[in-house]
């Protein structure tokens, strides 16, 4: 249910996360292009396309390994897949460019109101082959090639509405990617930083997203490719950290699921790669990031649920129930206050306690109370397991 609370757009009659209300129904009117829908990334009101796009990839990841275990909420799932598959669409619609961001970060994040209320500007940031920005693109490609994947098995309305435009596009915004390299965060670096800057560099989303397309499509040209460049792209790398900056070890687990399930021989290092991150999580080994039972995670869940996140729309009054504009200011009052969040986000999965342990539950914090998509996202298919192996789901 999380999503449909950071759902941009017309809001449709079944949406559950009821305090939510329209918003954004003009985004693109600057640039005479229709960007309405999609996703804010957090507890703001910005769209920023890279999280978003990396939100996407791993909700179809989710879906593709474990959507047979989600029953009743793998509709939710789909749907959820599709509402951002739409805006991504969207932004893709000029050849050789893409819409990657709606909304001005510094001068949203000066303000503390409702998406409903919105009065900051909609200004929409692109990428060209002027201004290129490889990672975005890569990712973008990544998104839509991840989600052909879901709609293939799913029912026909959602297959229509993706359509063979979706098939296509991915194609296309991968070469444009390839074409025309560069990091968005020097173009439009004022943007986007520093909220969304790259560090990692692009060539860990060109490889991740010909891992995606050499998957969706089965054609050798994506193989090729990466084996052509895949040590160039850094398929080599010691990375023990995946997200939305790095996606290096979700490419190389990837691949080397191709070449252990599909026998894809070609593809047969990147096994080592993978299982090199696998046992960097396991406990009890040399840099272990797994330090926890399952038993104390359990008490973490029932004992620290944050009642002050880091989120506009949860904090501040429905508009049901404050009909009245609230306005850019006026809710610093709010976010400075102590009281608890009115509306519940159900499902946010916040930052977390920090190298201590400690957690304070303040919406000023927002390293550690703030929601997010692309943290919410890598956790769907899991959790589905999860629930599903414990009687649960």
């Amino acid at each position: 249910m999380f999503f449909e609370g950071q759902r941009s757009g017309k809001l449709p009659s079944n949406q559950r996360i009821t305090w939510r209300k329209d918003s954004g129904l003009s985004d693109g009117s600057a640039m005479n292009v229709d960007l309405v829908g999609g996703y804010y990334d957090a507890g703001d009101n910005v769209k920023f396309g890279f999280p978003m796009a990396f939100t996407t990839t791993m909700l179809s990841w989710s879906v593709i390994e474990f959507g047979g275990l989600m029953k009743g909420e793998l509709q939710n799932a789909r749907e959820a897949i599709r509402w951002a598959t739409d805006y991504l669409l969207k932004a893709t619609v000029h050849p050789d460019t893409i819409y990657v961001q709606v909304g001005d970060a510094k001068k949203d994040h000066a303000c503390w109101e409702r998406p409903e209320d919105m009065d900051t500007p909609r200004s929409v940031f692109k990428i060209d082959k002027n201004t290129p920005g490889t990672e975005v693109a890569a990712e973008t490609a990544a998104a839509l090639a991840a989600a052909s994947l879901v709609f293939r098995k799913c029912d026909p309305n959602l297959l229509q509405d993706f359509g063979q435009k979706g098939y296509q596009v991915n194609e296309f915004v991968f070469e444009f990617a390839d074409k025309y390299r560069g990091a968005y965060s020097v173009g439009l670096k004022p943007y986007v930083c520093p909220y969304y800057c790259d560090f990692s560099g692009y060539q860990d989303d060109l490889l991740w997203a010909a891992a995606w397309l050499h998957k969706a499509t089965k054609s050798r040209t994506y193989l090729s490719y990466i084996q052509a460049n895949g040590q160039t792209l850094g398929a080599d790398e010691s990375d023990y950290t995946f997200g939305w900056d790095n996606k290096h070890v979700g490419a190389r687990i990837l691949l080397s699921k191709a070449f252990l399930v599909q026998n894809v021989q070609p593809l047969h290092d990147y096994k080592s790669h993978a299982d090199s991150y696998i046992c960097s999580l396991i406990p009890g080994t040399p840099f272990s990031t797994a330090q926890f039972t399952p038993d104390v995670i359990h008490g973490w869940v029932w004992s620290e649920v944050p009642l002050r996140i880091h989120h506009r729309g949860s904090s501040l009054p429905s508009v049901a129930a404050h009909p009245s504009k609230i306005q850019c200011s006026s809710g610093f009052s709010i976010m400075d206050s102590q009281s608890p969040n009115p509306n519940i986000l159900t499902g946010a999965v916040v930052g977390g306690p920090d190298q201590n342990d400690r957690f304070p539950d303040q919406r000023s914090d927002y390293e550690q109370s703030e929601p997010a998509t692309y943290i919410n996202a890598p956790l769907v298919g899991a959790l589905a397991y999860l629930a599903h192996s414990f009687g649960q789901l």
